[in-house]
This record gives structure tokens, sequence and C-alpha cells, in this order.
């Protein structure tokens, strides 16, 4: 293991997000390297010096009277009162529901962003970035079929770039999935492609985990993850000149 590959996986050691082996394989390198163990020093001292210094912020007891005092009110007349509360237990019903299934949606969301990131941290290990090396699109590409349900797009983004330097077989929320892999500059990104939930096209987004930058959207039925550690200017041009590379015309 390099000192770059241990570097990224620093923080994920401390926070006790690494698997046995990856755990196993950053520790031998920290015992061998006085640079990265002086940096997980720093990362620890770092967090010791933020949770000691009383960053938690109590308001006033009295702000909650000032803001309800703030507020208008209106007294109800009965006829109102009784009302609302005949159709309360129905309202409540609805909005329980709508609620329940924003907040797991949400978390089913943030669950395969973790996995991304995961997959992307893991790519990185010597020997785990790609199961089929190539600059060739129509080597990578062919080398899928048979291995997954859906074959994935792959498009060669050189002249934007973004180097082809393969794919490999990777996993994502328990499904097996493709990941596409190129190369900007020295920085490494993942593609992830997965057959979507639905058909229906989805606008782009860019979120940031663990310090890396997630450009997801869905087109044509498949969903797509674009993860690495690149400005996120840089990461949406990248999807940007795939999703172009990818129609007609």
């Amino acid at each position: 293991m390099t000192c770059d590959e241990a570097e990224i996986l620093l923080h994920a050691l401390l926070d006790g997000e690494l698997d046995a082996s990856h755990a196993r394989d950053v520790e031998a390198h920290l015992a061998g390297c006085r640079r990265c163990e002086a940096q997980l020093d720093d990362y620890r001292q770092m967090g010791k010096a933020m949770t000691a210094s009383g960053l938690r912020f109590t308001a006033p007891a009295d702000l909650r009277q000032r803001v309800e005092a703030a507020l208008p009110v209106r007294a109800p007349n009965r006829r109102a009162v009784l009302k609302g509360f005949a159709m309360g237990s129905a309202v409540s019903a609805l909005a329980a529901t709508g609620v329940v299934a924003i907040v797991l949606r949400h978390a089913d969301e943030q669950r395969i962003l973790s996995d991304v990131v995961s997959a992307h941290l893991r790519s990185l290990q010597a020997g785990h970035l790609t199961d089929v090396l190539s600059t060739d699109q129509h080597t990578v590409k062919p080398w899928f079929n048979g291995r997954l349900d859906v074959a994935p797009p792959v498009v060669d983004l050189t002249a934007k770039g973004f180097t082809l330097i393969g794919g490999r077989l990777d996993t994502i929320d328990g499904h097996a999935i493709a990941a596409i892999v190129y190369r900007r500059r020295t920085h490494v990104i993942n593609l992830f492609v997965a057959p979507g939930a639905a058909a229906n096209q989805q606008a782009a987004k860019i979120e940031t985990a663990q310090g890396f930058n997630i450009r997801r959207w869905s087109e044509g039925g498949l969903a797509y993850w674009a993860v690495s550690d690149i400005a996120a200017d840089e990461l949406a041009d990248f999807a940007s000149q795939f999703e172009s590379a990818m129609r007609p015309g």
C-alpha cells in the first residue's frame, strides 16, 4: 500500500468504517511509515480538540416563550374546533404516511451513497481498480456481457480529458453492478451503473459524502453514480460529456 492509498483511508480507519482486511492493510502500512502515522495522530488530536472545545450551544430558557409570543394568535370558535377534531385522525394518518415514506426514501438514498463511497474506497486498493484493464471501449463493454443482466454503456472520453482505463464488477446495496473506471490527471473516477427503479429520467444531483463528490442521475432505465475526489464542477463536466456521448447525433 502506498502513502496516497493509505491517506485516503485514514479517516475511515479512525471512524471504524473499514472492514477487517482493509484495516489490517492500513495498520501494516502505518507500522512502517512515520509520515502516515504522524498524519493519523494529527487527525486524532484534531478530533479530541473539537470534542473538548465545548462547541454545543444551549438556547436561553425563555426562547420558547419569546417565539410563542411573536406568533399571531387567533382564538378558534367551537365549530372550528369540532370540525378540526373530526378531520384530525384522517389528516394525521395521511401526513404520517407521507412523512414515513420520505424518511425511508432518504434513508435508502443515504445507505446507497454510503455503499457507493465504500466501493470507491475499495477500488483504490492495489489490484482492486479493474477486472478488465483497457482504454478501448470496444474491449471494456463486451467484457460485461453475460456477467450482468444489463451491460452498461461504455464511452471513450479521452478527447474530453477523461481517460477510460477499464471496468470491473462491484456491489452496491447488495446487488452486483458495473463500475466503469476513468482517470482525470491522477484522480480516479468510478462510474457505477445499475438498472434503475424506473425508466423515467431523473435530473442530475451532486452531493458530497466522506470527502468525495458524487453525481447521480438516471436515464433510459439505468441509474448512474459518478464518484471521485475531483472538484464538483469537473465531475459535473465528466457526467455531462458522458451523457452527451450517449445521445444519438
